[in-house]
């Protein structure tokens, strides 16, 4: 379940009832980003706070689950999720799929919501105002991107949206967190991973343009065009591991940080399948499927995030 979303056969427990509606199989995503932000204090020698640190690693966490259960929510609100749309079909919709009503995932969302709140507020009297910015700012961002009026997806800013988000947001106010300190070489650190997180977005929403074109949800792959929506992805790939060169050479980041380079294999098979059309039928055992750029970005988002933490862990240990 924690690697495809999908709930497993018969009657789910609480802990496994909880993951699926909150869609775990996402959430390392945002643990990488959290564990960037702590990795780079260490290596920039900051006066750190583990404690302060931890817990605005947890809101993330939460904040993320939050937002997927908006996304189900406001999604089955306005109608774009339904029986034969690629939401219900990779992964069955919790409320489509009978697992939970409608008000039972809004009361999940809200009391979500305001655990996110009270962590908000106890970093807000440690560190100041500025962590209202970071959170409120992901706050507004994440319910924007399915809900009215804003419905940011439906206007080719969802991707912009989690590039915002899993970059300057999450990474920058994690590390204000734990140092009371945000250093725009942070932030410029934050952009290369974003860029990846943003690879998975744009691969799901080229697997939706049969489903989402007719709609009327103009995502940045309707906009574009499937065939110039996958090399601009293409784009993003490689501007991920030209961008972390650089921040290499600039002393941004840690030598270390270039172990992503071993995730070239994992780059080098994805790569060509994003230089060809979507096959009509899996040509592998997919059990996300009608996804499927969506799959390929995240298998090199997961490989390149994790190399790119070690090389952080070693660049943090030995300075190099």
């Amino acid at each position: 379940m924690l690697a495809t979303t999908n709930p497993p056969p018969g009657r789910l427990d609480p802990v496994s009832k909880w993951l699926y509606l909150t869609r775990a199989g996402v959430l390392p995503m945002t643990l990488v980003s959290a564990a960037i932000a702590g990795l780079l204090a260490v290596y920039r020698d900051a006066d750190i706070s583990w404690g302060w640190f931890a817990l605005a690693a947890t809101g993330m966490v939460l904040a993320h689950m939050a937002n997927n259960l908006m996304n189900d929510l406001f999604d089955l609100q306005v109608g774009t999720d339904r029986d034969d749309y690629p939401r219900n079909l990779y992964s069955p919709h919790p409320v489509l799929s009978g697992v939970i009503t409608r008000r039972g995932l809004a009361a999940c969302a809200l009391v979500v919501n305001v655990l996110c709140l009270a962590i908000m507020i106890v970093l807000t009297v440690a560190r100041g105002w500025p962590i209202v910015g970071f959170a409120l700012g992901g706050f507004l961002l994440s319910a924007a991107y399915t809900a009215p009026p804003l419905r940011l997806k439906k206007h080719g800013l969802g991707e912009p949206t989690v590039l915002v988000v899993w970059g300057p947001l999450m990474v920058g106010g994690a590390y204000y967190a734990a140092t009371g300190t945000i250093p725009g070489a942070v932030v410029l650190a934050s952009l290369p991973y974003a860029l990846l997180c943003t690879t998975v977005l744009m691969g799901k929403h080229i697997d939706k343009i049969p489903w989402d074109a007719p709609d009327g949800t103009h995502t940045l792959p309707v906009i574009m065009g499937e065939a110039a929506a996958r090399r601009f992805t293409q784009a993003m790939f490689i501007g991920f591991y030209l961008s972390l060169a650089a921040l290499v050479i600039a002393r941004v980041l840690p030598v270390a940080s270039l172990l992503v380079l071993l995730s070239f294999p994992v780059l080098r098979r994805t790569f060509a399948y994003y230089s060809q059309p979507k096959p009509a039928v899996s040509p592998m055992p997919n059990p996300v499927w009608p996804l499927w750029f969506a799959a390929l970005s995240f298998l090199v988002t997961r490989r390149a995030g994790g190399l790119f933490v070690i090389g952080l862990v070693i660049g943090a240990i030995l300075g190099w």
